[in-house]
Protein backbone atom coordinates (compact mmCIF):
# COMPACT_ATOMS: atom_id res chain seq x y z
CA UNK A 1 0.00 0.00 0.00
CA UNK A 2 1.40 3.22 -0.98
CA UNK A 3 1.96 5.80 1.87
CA UNK A 4 -0.77 8.69 2.23
CA UNK A 5 -0.29 12.37 1.40
CA UNK A 6 -0.17 14.57 4.48
CA UNK A 7 -3.25 16.80 3.14
CA UNK A 8 -2.66 19.51 5.30
CA UNK A 9 1.09 20.03 4.06
CA UNK A 10 0.21 21.88 0.84
CA UNK A 11 -2.33 23.67 3.00
CA UNK A 12 -0.27 25.13 5.28
CA UNK A 13 1.84 27.28 2.46
CA UNK A 14 -1.26 28.48 0.93
CA UNK A 15 -2.64 29.44 4.00
CA UNK A 16 0.46 31.94 4.54
CA UNK A 17 0.15 33.20 0.65
CA UNK A 18 -3.24 34.31 1.58
CA UNK A 19 -2.52 36.10 4.66
CA UNK A 20 -0.30 38.83 2.67
CA UNK A 21 -2.87 39.20 0.25
CA UNK A 22 -5.55 40.20 2.73
CA UNK A 23 -3.08 42.49 4.43
CA UNK A 24 -2.39 43.66 1.20
CA UNK A 25 -6.43 44.07 0.67
CA UNK A 26 -7.19 45.84 3.71
CA UNK A 27 -7.99 49.94 2.84
CA UNK A 28 -5.71 52.36 3.78
CA UNK A 29 -6.23 54.75 6.66
CA UNK A 30 -8.49 57.38 6.18
CA UNK A 31 -6.08 60.91 6.07
CA UNK A 32 -6.17 63.03 9.10
CA UNK A 33 -8.92 65.84 8.95
CA UNK A 34 -7.94 69.36 8.27
CA UNK A 35 -8.35 71.14 11.58
CA UNK A 36 -10.68 73.11 11.95
CA UNK A 37 -10.15 76.94 12.19
CA UNK A 38 -11.28 78.56 15.55
CA UNK A 39 -13.11 81.75 14.91
CA UNK A 40 -11.53 84.65 16.49
CA UNK A 41 -13.65 87.52 17.48
CA UNK A 42 -12.32 90.72 17.68
CA UNK A 43 -11.89 92.87 20.80
CA UNK A 44 -14.35 95.70 21.08
CA UNK A 45 -12.69 99.23 19.68
CA UNK A 46 -13.24 100.94 22.64
CA UNK A 47 -11.64 104.13 21.48
CA UNK A 48 -14.46 104.10 18.65
CA UNK A 49 -17.62 104.35 21.29
CA UNK A 50 -19.29 107.99 22.06
CA UNK A 51 -19.58 108.10 25.66
CA UNK A 52 -23.10 109.33 26.59
CA UNK A 53 -24.11 109.45 29.75
CA UNK A 54 -25.93 112.53 31.79
CA UNK A 55 -23.37 114.03 34.46
CA UNK A 56 -25.74 112.88 37.42
CA UNK A 57 -24.64 109.76 36.04
CA UNK A 58 -21.23 109.90 35.80
CA UNK A 59 -21.39 110.66 39.13
CA UNK A 60 -23.13 107.74 40.30
CA UNK A 61 -20.92 105.10 38.00
CA UNK A 62 -17.48 107.10 39.41
CA UNK A 63 -19.09 106.26 42.82
CA UNK A 64 -20.11 102.71 42.33
CA UNK A 65 -16.78 102.58 40.57
CA UNK A 66 -14.88 103.73 43.63
CA UNK A 67 -16.25 101.11 46.01
CA UNK A 68 -14.66 98.41 44.00
CA UNK A 69 -11.39 100.07 44.19
CA UNK A 70 -10.09 97.80 46.99
CA UNK A 71 -6.40 99.20 46.31
CA UNK A 72 -6.95 102.81 46.37
CA UNK A 73 -5.25 103.51 42.82
CA UNK A 74 -8.77 104.66 41.11
CA UNK A 75 -8.44 101.49 39.29
CA UNK A 76 -10.21 98.07 39.51
CA UNK A 77 -9.41 94.25 38.57
CA UNK A 78 -10.79 93.44 35.41
CA UNK A 79 -12.31 90.79 37.23
CA UNK A 80 -14.58 93.14 38.87
CA UNK A 81 -15.75 94.34 35.71
CA UNK A 82 -18.79 92.70 35.59
CA UNK A 83 -19.70 92.43 39.06
CA UNK A 84 -19.64 96.83 38.71
CA UNK A 85 -21.81 96.75 35.50
CA UNK A 86 -24.09 93.95 37.11
CA UNK A 87 -24.21 96.80 40.31
CA UNK A 88 -25.36 99.19 38.09
CA UNK A 89 -28.23 97.92 36.64
CA UNK A 90 -26.27 96.40 33.57
CA UNK A 91 -26.20 92.07 32.85
CA UNK A 92 -23.52 91.73 30.87
CA UNK A 93 -22.38 87.46 29.93
CA UNK A 94 -19.13 86.88 30.91
CA UNK A 95 -18.34 86.64 27.12
CA UNK A 96 -19.22 90.07 26.63
CA UNK A 97 -16.92 91.37 29.02
CA UNK A 98 -14.11 89.14 28.16
CA UNK A 99 -14.56 90.22 24.57
CA UNK A 100 -15.05 94.47 25.82
CA UNK A 101 -11.28 93.49 27.96
CA UNK A 102 -9.55 92.19 24.87
CA UNK A 103 -10.13 88.31 25.85
CA UNK A 104 -7.58 88.42 28.21
CA UNK A 105 -6.03 85.64 30.11
CA UNK A 106 -6.98 84.19 33.55
CA UNK A 107 -3.99 85.26 34.84
CA UNK A 108 -4.91 88.54 33.36
CA UNK A 109 -8.09 89.02 34.72
CA UNK A 110 -6.93 88.47 38.27
CA UNK A 111 -3.83 91.01 37.85
CA UNK A 112 -4.70 94.28 34.89
CA UNK A 113 -6.23 96.71 36.48
CA UNK A 114 -8.82 99.54 34.62
CA UNK A 115 -9.45 102.83 35.47
CA UNK A 116 -12.40 105.02 35.46
CA UNK A 117 -12.03 106.51 31.97
CA UNK A 118 -11.36 103.38 30.29
CA UNK A 119 -14.33 101.61 32.03
CA UNK A 120 -16.92 104.05 30.63
CA UNK A 121 -16.88 102.84 27.23
CA UNK A 122 -16.89 99.44 27.89
CA UNK A 123 -20.44 100.25 30.20
CA UNK A 124 -21.64 102.56 27.51
CA UNK A 125 -21.35 99.36 24.78
CA UNK A 126 -22.91 97.42 26.98
CA UNK A 127 -26.30 100.13 27.98
CA UNK A 128 -25.99 100.04 23.92
CA UNK A 129 -26.35 96.44 23.34
CA UNK A 130 -29.33 95.99 21.55
CA UNK A 131 -29.86 91.89 22.56
CA UNK A 132 -31.31 92.73 25.95
CA UNK A 133 -33.70 89.95 27.16
CA UNK A 134 -36.92 90.86 28.56
CA UNK A 135 -39.62 89.22 30.56
CA UNK A 136 -41.06 86.95 28.00
CA UNK A 137 -37.70 85.56 27.14
CA UNK A 138 -36.30 84.16 30.56
CA UNK A 139 -40.35 82.98 30.65
CA UNK A 140 -40.16 81.44 27.37
CA UNK A 141 -36.39 79.69 28.44
CA UNK A 142 -38.06 78.09 31.75
CA UNK A 143 -41.35 76.77 30.15
CA UNK A 144 -39.45 74.32 28.08
CA UNK A 145 -38.79 72.27 31.99
CA UNK A 146 -42.56 72.67 32.72
CA UNK A 147 -43.05 69.43 31.66
CA UNK A 148 -46.34 69.45 33.59
CA UNK A 149 -47.79 72.74 31.48
CA UNK A 150 -48.69 74.04 34.72
CA UNK A 151 -46.34 77.24 34.98
CA UNK A 152 -44.09 75.22 37.52
CA UNK A 153 -40.58 73.79 37.04
CA UNK A 154 -38.60 71.15 39.61
CA UNK A 155 -36.64 72.68 41.76
CA UNK A 156 -34.00 70.34 41.56
CA UNK A 157 -34.26 70.21 37.76
CA UNK A 158 -33.47 74.13 37.95
CA UNK A 159 -30.49 73.76 40.18
CA UNK A 160 -28.88 71.22 38.21
CA UNK A 161 -29.87 73.77 34.57
CA UNK A 162 -27.92 77.22 36.84
CA UNK A 163 -25.20 75.08 38.17
CA UNK A 164 -24.19 73.29 34.69
CA UNK A 165 -25.58 75.51 31.63
CA UNK A 166 -24.44 78.74 30.24
CA UNK A 167 -22.60 80.69 32.55
CA UNK A 168 -23.07 78.24 35.49
CA UNK A 169 -23.52 79.15 38.96
CA UNK A 170 -21.31 77.49 42.10
CA UNK A 171 -24.17 75.92 44.76
CA UNK A 172 -24.03 78.53 47.07
CA UNK A 173 -25.03 81.53 44.02
CA UNK A 174 -28.12 78.64 42.80
CA UNK A 175 -29.49 78.36 47.11
CA UNK A 176 -29.34 82.07 47.50
CA UNK A 177 -31.26 82.90 44.09
CA UNK A 178 -33.72 79.74 44.66
CA UNK A 179 -34.22 80.73 48.55
CA UNK A 180 -38.17 81.08 49.62
CA UNK A 181 -39.07 80.16 45.70
CA UNK A 182 -39.78 76.28 45.94
CA UNK A 183 -43.10 75.14 47.32
CA UNK A 184 -43.96 72.53 49.27
CA UNK A 185 -43.73 70.15 46.51
CA UNK A 186 -40.70 71.24 45.47
CA UNK A 187 -41.84 73.46 42.54
CA UNK A 188 -40.78 76.95 41.30
CA UNK A 189 -43.32 78.88 39.63
CA UNK A 190 -41.12 79.84 36.80
CA UNK A 191 -42.95 83.39 36.17
CA UNK A 192 -42.78 84.30 40.19
CA UNK A 193 -39.07 83.46 39.93
CA UNK A 194 -38.10 85.77 36.91
CA UNK A 195 -40.62 89.02 38.13
CA UNK A 196 -38.19 87.96 41.26
CA UNK A 197 -34.90 87.85 39.65
CA UNK A 198 -36.04 91.02 37.52
CA UNK A 199 -37.02 93.34 40.49
CA UNK A 200 -33.37 92.29 42.13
Amino acid sequence: MAPKKDVKAPAKPAAKAAAPAAKAAAPAPAPEPEPVPVAVVPAVDLAAVKVDFTPDQLEDYREAFGLFDKVGDNKVAYNQIADIMRALGQNPTNKEVKLLLGNPTPEDMIAKRVDFETFLPMLQTVVNNPNKAVFEDYVEGLRVFDKEGNGTVMGAELRIVLATMGEKMSEMEVDALLAGQEDENGCVNYEAFVKHIMSV
